[in-house]
């Protein structure tokens, strides 16, 4: 009985000290998109509280998935056009990551790697083909990152204000969501960083959606392919006939 008592406490206090390492905390205030007609992105603020001292990395992204990029060169030394298409896995289709100060700053880089904290870190886990060599794939990495930092989808800043209260630690970040962004589920994971090291996590999600006839014709292209297909031509033939009419009436006008 003795034995049976002690294994009780044993667990209770190791669910008290979970508990107690549990700090950090994360809320996106803006955590469902919505995709209409006018959408052209959105904003999103992350904040949250964390031990006092301590620094704090904010990571969006996307699940692991597959990038196909065509990759450009001069023909007969006349025209230049795609030659080959190069494929990126393992990579997200979106990352942002926000940080009260630069990375190499405030963490370790086996840390940053574990954790796919930074683009060296997404670097060692993203597979390139074809690619011949360590100092091909460095190339075509970094052509990579400057497509997707060019196409709103990937961006890295040290710009999370933080102030110490009530013995508190307090983080607060604004993100534009880029329109580019696809609908899906994005996961918002906020480290908590002391040492170098992440010694706490905290993680939700924002899920960003179609709404209204954008969600209606994307079912409707998924489903009935045909219907989808007429109703297309239907629309282009009442935008030519309205396009006409405006034009006309322009015309009398003069």
């Amino acid at each position: 009985m003795k034995k049976l008592m002690i294994f009780f406490a044993l667990i209770f206090l190791i669910v008290i000290s979970n508990n107690a390492w549990a700090k950090i905390s994360v809320i996106a205030n803006h955590d469902h998109i919505t995709i209409d007609l006018f959408y052209h992105g959105s904003t999103v603020s992350v904040k949250g509280q964390a031990q006092p001292g301590s620094d704090i990395v904010v990571k969006i992204t996307s699940p692991d998935g597959s990038q196909v990029l065509r990759k450009k060169g001069k023909v007969l030394d006349l025209v230049w056009m795609s030659v080959e298409n190069l494929q990126f896995d393992n990579v997200p289709n979106l990352y942002i990551l926000r940080s009260t100060k630069e990375l190499k700053d405030i963490l370790k880089e086996q840390e940053a790697v574990k954790n796919k904290i930074g683009y060296s870190a997404l670097k060692n886990f993203a597979q390139i083909t074809p690619v011949s060599n360590e100092n091909e794939k460095e190339e075509l990495w970094n052509e990579f990152i400057k497509f997707k930092e060019k196409s709103k989808l990937y961006n890295v800043k040290a710009d999370i204000a933080k102030s110490e209260e009530n013995g508190q630690t307090h983080y607060y970040t604004l993100i534009q969501w880029p329109y580019q962004a696809p609908p899906g589920i994005y996961n918002v994971t906020a480290y908590e960083i002391k040492d170098g090291k992440v010694i706490d996590t905290a993680q939700t999600q924002i899920n960003v959606e179609k709404v209204g006839i954008l969600k209606m014709l994307s079912n409707m292209a998924k489903n009935n392919s045909l219907f989808y297909g007429i109703v297309c031509i239907l629309i282009a033939i009442l935008a030519g006939f309205s396009v006409g009419v405006l034009f006309k009436k322009a015309g009398k006008a003069h």
